[in-house]
């Protein structure tokens, strides 16, 4: 039986699974590392965290499986978008890895938009200039380090940078590189206007495939590594929402996907450009040729969840250890036994600014209507309840442009949570869909590599052979009127504070 590898380099660590080539997970391994903030609003990681990781989750799982490395046919690669990683000449890395939260560029946003013109970026690249897109954060470097930014020869994404480890080529493919501001998004390849425009080099960046496409196989030094057989193919991938979306199905109209991992992502198929003239969603390549998706993007989501467990979650945290139960699991508890709406208390998740709907790096996480009746599980409920409210100002923007919502997947660590999907019933006021697979980008990528060796004729084909439908959460209407009422009070707060927040 032949087998394939889905990996996804993600914001808190690396995920390999290792599926059949019906879909089933044979063997999964995930390597944690650190995000490094040097100063408020900034992140940072160190590419070479990717690729331990990616080689100790590599011979995890093929260790774990007992399967022989020639059986594994093929390679597929997500991970966090928006990041930049630039190399030398020689390959080298720069500087530390400028990832998809930082907040630093929303000087140069303003400066690539002076540039280039709103319409104009919005009418090549489909998207206004966003602190966490690529080529902000390179306009960056190119001010404050200009040092650095003199020996940059190659601009690479998260994924691709562990590409150029596995196979030597440096490449990517639509779907991420969509979130570059690089992009032509209409046209799929690079847009020399916009690069040149902003004194950048065509040559700094890789060649773009589509997302199945075998863009390298497997070199010698890496298959030393990994343990994989040298001469694997590994296909284009795709940027982690993209991928995430392919391993939910999300691949026709009507299907929407709401994700919840660090970032929170409502995402929708289109098959044609789509976009929010006022920029309040992405619309970028989907995975599939010919295909576009618009998504909707809330910084804070499992971020927020996890920042609570981080500082204040000490008895989760130990108790998971003794027990060897996830952390998550005891918060999910505590959050269950506060009543809906948690008495008033309503949290904003801005904690690395915002996208959808306010565009906003400046904006910060608030606990509003906090009393001294309130208590620990109430705060965490709040938590849950504050980021699906933010997931619904990303929905309500889809919706009004006339894209269809006839079904929502849940999907993320956080679609794990019977709770957090029930609040997502309620707040959105719709069934909520899991499907037979928990794996996203991995399942994605991997469905991917089958098509681009061959195992399926086609993503749609792959999808409905492997993705079925196992469960579904429906609204309770008594809930989602108290949900409704804190909902217009949320809306209510960013346009309260949003002056206050640069002060």
């Amino acid at each position: 039986m032949g087998y394939l590898v889905g990996i996804d380099i993600g914001t808190s660590g690396t995920k390999t699974v290792l599926f059949d080539v019906n879909g089933n997970t044979i063997a999964s391994s995930t390597v944690e590392y650190d995000m490094f903030q040097p100063e408020i609003g900034w992140a940072e990681q160190d590419p070479e965290d990717w690729w331990r990781a990616t080689c100790q989750s590599l011979n995890n799982v093929i260790k774990k499986s007992g399967i022989k490395p020639e059986d594994i046919k093929g390679v597929g690669l997500s991970g966090q978008m928006h990041g930049a990683v630039l190399l030398d000449k020689e390959g080298n890395v720069l500087r530390s890895a400028i990832i998809w939260c930082d907040q630093r560029s929303s000087d140069e946003c303003d400066e690539i938009t002076d540039i280039i013109g709103y319409d104009r970026l919005i009418e090549i690249a489909a998207n206004p200039a966003l602190t966490g897109f690529t080529a902000p954060k390179v306009m960056w470097v190119k001010k404050h380090q200009p040092e650095i930014f003199e020996k940059i020869a190659h601009i690479l994404l998260p994924k691709d940078y562990i590409r150029y480890k596995l196979t030597g080529e440096f490449a990517t493919e639509v779907s991420d590189a969509s979130g570059t501001l690089f992009l032509n998004v209409r046209e799929r390849k690079w847009s020399k206007e916009i690069v040149e425009k902003l004194g950048l080099n065509m040559e700094w960046l890789p060649v773009v495939y589509e997302s199945q496409v075998i863009s390298g196989k497997v070199c010698k030094k890496a298959a030393e590594l990994t343990g994989l057989k040298e001469g694997t193919p590994v296909v284009g991938g795709g940027g982690d929402q993209a991928a995430g979306a392919v391993g939910n199905g999300i691949v026709k109209k009507g299907l929407v996907s709401s994700t919840i991992g660090t970032s929170g992502v409502v995402f929708a198929y289109t098959d044609k450009v789509t976009i929010d003239p006022e920029g309040r969603v992405h619309t970028f390549c989907h995975a599939i040729p010919d295909t576009w998706h618009v998504m909707g993007v809330t910084q804070g989501a499992g971020l927020s969840l996890k920042w609570f467990r981080d500082n204040f979650g000490f008895e989760e945290k130990t108790l998971g250890m003794l027990t060897d139960t996830d952390p998550y699991v005891y918060m999910d508890k505590e959050a269950e036994q506060a009543e809906p709406g948690c008495g008033g208390l309503i949290y904003l998740p801005y904690l690395m600014g915002e996208r959808t709907p306010h565009l906003d790096p400046y904006a910060k996480g608030v606990f509003f209507g906090l009393t001294a009746k309130h208590r620990r599980h109430e705060v965490i409920r709040s938590i849950l309840e504050g980021v699906v409210f933010s997931l619904r100002d990303c929905l309500e923007i889809i919706k009004g442009m006339g894209i269809p919502v006839e079904e929502v997947r849940a999907s993320g660590g956080g679609g794990k949570s019977k709770l957090w999907r029930q609040i997502q019933a309620d707040v959105f006021r719709t069934s909520i869909v899991t499907i037979n697979s928990a794996e996203g980008p991995a399942l994605g990528v991997a469905i991917l590599a089958g098509v681009g060796t061959g195992i399926y004729a086609n993503v749609s084909e792959a999808c409905d052979a492997i993705i079925k439908r196992v469960n579904v959460q429906y609204p309770d209407e008594k809930v989602s009127g108290v949900y409704e009422k804190n909902y217009k009070l949320y809306t209510q707060l960013y346009p309260a504070l949003k002056n206050l927040y640069r002060s």
